[in-house]
């Protein structure tokens, strides 16, 4: 055994520490001791420089006798996260504001793939670097999912939620992640296809009178009606009787919980200590939680619900709703999930549910008005598949579907609804690139912009999803198309969305021609917690005649 000082290049000499080589030890076992000992996230880059030359051996590294030896990382000395400085107190806020997806790449264009910035006192660190992004979605020694101050979810935090609105290293996230799952797994999104194809099928006659009266409407108003439809009867077992008329209201709990997004977003942006404010926005953000509550425990008592206990899997396709199956899934020691812990997940399922079906929804949309071509297309595959108005869309039909398929994956590369998947850093690290990242930091791998990275996509700024049929994106990097983000708390309801879309977008496209009815640029809304279209307006025609099949 031998044994030498290291330290790291980028900082002082003086910082070496005298570590012990045991006798065997080759290459890469140097590599990894050498990442143990400084906390280096990936040993293979982890390379050695003494009197400013590379030492490529084992051997080199133990003949060098010129003092301690410094320690690279991908051939970088450590260093600092990049980022504008900023102003006093308010930090970057106005660089960041109000577009905060034009002014995020602007940042990466020019710091480079991490960036961190400070809002109002809240750091934050940013990658569109699908290396980095698969890292920090990790449960692992470096990164979990910790909702702590500065975390865009912290305002909103309940550990008792567990799935999504919880820290992972608890009790409550490991009881929710046995029993939820079964529940939006493929073979139960099967059982919720009927479902969905009725709930799109009764908003029919709205769109219909819409098209006699030859009016425009609203993409996102109406697609958030839709989603919180399918998903309130879905979860809650509750019908929010929103196509009873062109003109109904959103229900209470979809307004509260849309406005609970809203003032979320306010209240994070803000920085975190806005959040304890007894008066504005922080005060209305509580007192909209509580409302959402209480309506939750009510259709909780008025769901219609079996008594019979069940399995989990069997559980989750015989329910008729969610509160059906939380209330009966029992796993294989008898347990149930715990009924102080019944109400909490469920919010969550209807509020994830449908906001983020609709903002897709509503993207999805504005490619067929936006781009030249896409709706045609997918009006044709529908007829040369043999979908006609009386069809019914299962899952295996569905997945028939390729240019479908391809349409929705472009959509979500090119206009994901979600920006804000982050997590916390567990200890102080050095990751790939030479970055210092101290413990409890907040890091949002920015799916906008990991998608629009022109290292990993051909003219990213183009809506193409014959793109899906290249060698190149076939064989992309792990981490580069996350939508749904990624690792052990990626969105446990991606099924249910995915096929929920692709209920609902064939039978709006077979039934109605759509165009744009927008002046001028459509906005986003920076101010909400997800990517949604604000101002977009569309004319949704009944269709009178349909292709023949390409093969007739």
């Amino acid at each position: 055994m031998s044994s030498k000082q290291f330290y790291l290049q980028g900082e002082a000499p003086s910082t070496a520490r005298e570590i012990e080589i045991p006798s065997g030890t080759d290459e890469d076992g140097l590599r990894h001791l050498i990442a143990s000992e400084f906390a280096i996230v990936e040993s293979k880059g982890v390379g050695f420089v003494s009197q400013d030359v590379a030492l490529t051996s084992l051997a080199d590294v133990l003949a060098a006798d010129s003092g301690p030896i410094a320690s690279t990382i991908d051939g970088k000395a450590v260093r600092e996260v990049p980022g504008p400085a900023g102003l006093p107190y308010i930090g970057n806020y106005f660089e960041v504001y109000p577009d905060h997806l034009g002014n995020h790449q602007r940042l990466f264009e020019k710091y480079g793939p991490f960036i961190r910035t400070t809002n109002m006192g809240s750091v934050v660190y940013q990658t569109n670097d699908p290396a980095l992004a698969a890292i920090v979605f990790g449960e692992s020694d470096f990164f979990t999912k910790k909702i702590i101050d500065g975390h865009p979810l912290h305002p909103i935090k309940n550990q008792e939620a567990g799935v999504f609105l919880g820290d992972t290293d608890t009790e409550e996230w490991r009881t929710a992640h046995k029993f939820l799952p079964p529940a939006f797994g493929p073979r139960a999104v099967r059982h919720y296809a009927p479902t969905m194809q009725a709930t799109v099928e009764d908003s029919f006659k709205v769109f219909d009178e819409l098209d006699e009266r030859e009016e425009a409407w609203n993409v996102y108003i109406y697609m958030l009606k839709l989603g919180s439809q399918a998903v309130g009867k879905l979860v809650l077992g509750m019908d929010f009787h929103h196509f009873t008329a062109v003109d109904a209201r959103l229900h209470e709990m979809v307004l509260r919980i849309a406005q609970s997004l809203e003032l979320n977003k306010k209240v994070t942006s803000m920085g975190s200590w806005y959040a304890a404010m007894p008066f504005g926005d922080p005060k209305k953000l509580r007192e909209a939680r509580v409302r959402i509550m209480e309506m939750v425990n009510e259709s909780i008592e008025n769901a219609s619900k079996g008594v019979e206990s069940l399995e989990l899997q069997e559980a989750a396709l015989k329910a008729e709703n969610m509160v059906d199956y939380v209330l009966r899934a029992t796993d294989s020691k008898g347990n149930k999930l715990p009924k102080e812990r019944i109400m909490e997940p469920l919010v969550v399922a209807t509020g994830a549910g449908f906001t983020t079906t609709s903002s897709l929804l509503s993207w999805l949309i504005y490619g067929l008005v936006a781009y030249p071509g896409m709706q045609e297309r997918l009006l044709q595959e529908l007829v040369d598949n043999g979908v006609d108005e009386t069809t019914q869309l299962t899952a295996d039909l569905t997945n028939k579907l390729s240019f479908l398929d391809k349409y929705i994956k472009e959509t979500q590369r090119r206009h994901n609804p979600s920006y804000q998947p982050a997590r916390t850093s567990k200890v102080d690290m050095i990751l790939p690139g030479g970055y210092k990242l101290p413990k409890d930091s907040i890091v949002i791998p920015a799916l906008h912009h990991i998608h629009m990275n022109t290292k990993l996509w051909d003219n990213p700024t183009e809506f193409n999803p014959d793109r899906w049929d290249t060698e190149r994106v076939k064989n992309r990097p792990y981490g580069s198309y996350v939508p749904f983000a990624a690792g052990p708390r990626m969105c446990i309801g991606f099924n249910f969305a995915l096929q929920e879309v692709k209920v609902f977008l064939p039978k709006l496209v077979y039934r109605y021609k759509f165009s744009l009815a927008t002046e001028g640029a459509v906005d986003y809304d920076p101010m909400f917690q997800l990517i949604r279209p604000n101002n977009l307006y569309v004319r949704a025609e009944r269709r009178v005649k349909w292709p023949p099949r390409s093969d007739a």
